[in-house]
């Protein structure tokens, strides 16, 4: 460290006329961003050496052991005030500024993610995408960014993939190269290794979103069309059983919270997930999560032991995260025989590709349907489909209400509702369109007159 000083002042001068001409670039940009840029604090490299020498210095004299004895403000607290000693007896030659980055870093390091921690405290990312050490991307506002922090090396990467899983009691090796886990703050992580990752460690983390959005918000995002909220609201009301279909991050799992909003609070609801996202606000309500297997192989608990184990709870209503596999039987069956108003998701690209997918789902539960009983119990089963898509511009979006009305032969019919009519692209590349009215009256709209909600037929007719 006595050297540290003397070498930290000579890569400061070498960083000054750089410093200028970034400036420049960085201005410019600005003028031609419409999105606000990713406010993200990197370290010059006089300052990359310095946290790197403190800390080696702080892990020699701190006892780490004693961390996790402490509550997280206490050993931030403590990390703090070491680093700010070590700093004042090796006289660092920086500001006040650069000294407080160079130290809520290095308690990043010890207590959180390290460089992932900046990214999860901005609230505008969506996604962070970890490809390698020095290779982080980021998804704002629908669109992918490369982000400028990076990882010190591959085992400091391996390291923050260590902390992860091990604080949800998992274990990732070689002989188990892939993991799904999920951060305290409820966000959703993936995690691959080699020798399947060929380029090094990868990290796919889907933020969980703290603010609890609502059908205002969509409206004003443009997501959903102010016409078709009280539809909406009017179908689960009703206890119409709703199935959401979409690809990768178009939304389904926002929409499906918003909503579940409309649930009365009078009803007891049972919600199953891989993963837990969902945030319902009514006080009545029992979470289920599936349970991966342990390092032996057993212990799993799959979403179908849970939808099998949530009929005997005694449930108003069934909300299914994500169908992806035999639950997809049980969940038809709960529907026909009882749990009207049950809510779920699906990854499809169009409403009839999702019939199509809970066919082949019921498939693999290796019991032989019919095809047209299997359709069958799927068109009595399921009431709308709601369509979303991920728009080339960014934006998440309703595109399709259909009604499923029954079987004609081997056929399930459907009414298109509500349609999204593209109209080309502006010249920054936003997508035109409108969501319009097919002119089509569901046949659920008298089933929503006799409980009480009334939903004028003019919502449903062509402007």
């Amino acid at each position: 460290m006595s050297l540290l000083s003397n070498r930290l002042n000579r890569l400061r001068v070498a960083e000054v006329t750089e410093l200028a001409q970034v400036e420049e670039v960085e201005i410019e940009e600005a003028a031609v961003q419409e999105r606000p840029p990713l406010m993200i604090e990197t370290l010059s490299a006089a300052e990359i050496e310095c946290k790197q020498q403190l800390h080696r210095e702080l892990l020699k004299r701190m006892d780490l052991s004693l961390i996790d004895s402490l509550e997280e403000a206490e050993a931030r607290r403590q990390i703090s005030d070491l680093c700010r000693q070590l700093m004042d007896e090796h006289a660092v030659p920086f500001s006040s500024q650069s000294r407080q980055k160079i130290v809520k870093l290095i308690e990043d390091e010890i207590m959180g993610l390290g460089p992932l921690e900046p990214l999860l405290e901005d609230s505008t990312i969506s996604d962070i995408l970890v490809n390698g050490p020095d290779s982080i991307f980021v998804e704002r506002f629908g669109k992918l960014e490369h982000c400028p922090v990076s990882f010190s090396s591959a085992g400091h990467l391996m390291n923050t993939i260590d902390r992860i899983v091990s604080s949800v009691g998992r274990h990732i090796d070689e002989s188990s190269p892939m993991v799904d886990a999920r951060l305290k703050d409820g966000s959703r992580v993936n995690v691959i290794i080699p020798p399947l990752a060929l380029d090094g460690p990868q990290i796919s983390i889907r933020r969980f979103m703290v603010e609890l959005l609502s059908m205002e918000n969509l409206i004003e995002k443009g997501s959903v069309d102010a016409r078709v909220a009280p539809v909406l609201e009017g179908i689960v009301k009703a206890r119409l059983n709703i199935l959401i279909s979409g690809g990768t991050g178009s939304g389904k799992t926002t929409l499906l919270n918003i909503l579940s909003g409309y649930i009365p609070h009078d009803e007891r609801i049972v919600t199953i997930e891989d993963s837990a996202e969902l945030q319902l606000q009514q006080p009545h309500v029992v979470r289920l999560e599936t349970r991966p297997p342990n390092i032996e192989g057993r212990g799993e608990v799959t979403q179908r032991d849970l939808v099998k184990n949530s009929l005997r709870m005694r449930p108003d209503r069934i909300v299914l995260g994500e169908v992806r596999g035999g639950e997809t039987l049980d969940m038809l069956q709960a529907m026909n025989t009882g749990h009207d108003g049950s809510l779920t998701t699906i990854h499809a690209n169009s409403a009839r590709d999702a019939l199509g997918r809970i066919e082949n789902m019921v498939a693999m539960t290796g019991i032989s349907f019919p095809t047209k009983a299997l359709r069958a119990q799927i068109a009595s089963a399921i009431d709308v489909v709601l369509q979303v898509t991920r728009l080339e511009d960014g934006r998440r979006k309703l595109v399709s209400i259909q009604e499923i009305n029954g079987m004609e032969g081997d056929i399930i019919t459907m009414s298109e509702l509500f349609t999204f009519e593209r109209q080309g692209l502006d010249a920054k590349g936003n997508v035109l369109g409108r969501f319009k009215a097919t002119g089509i009256v569901p046949g659920f709209h008298k089933r929503l007159a006799q409980r009480g909600i009334d939903i004028p037929t003019a919502l449903f007719e062509p402007e």
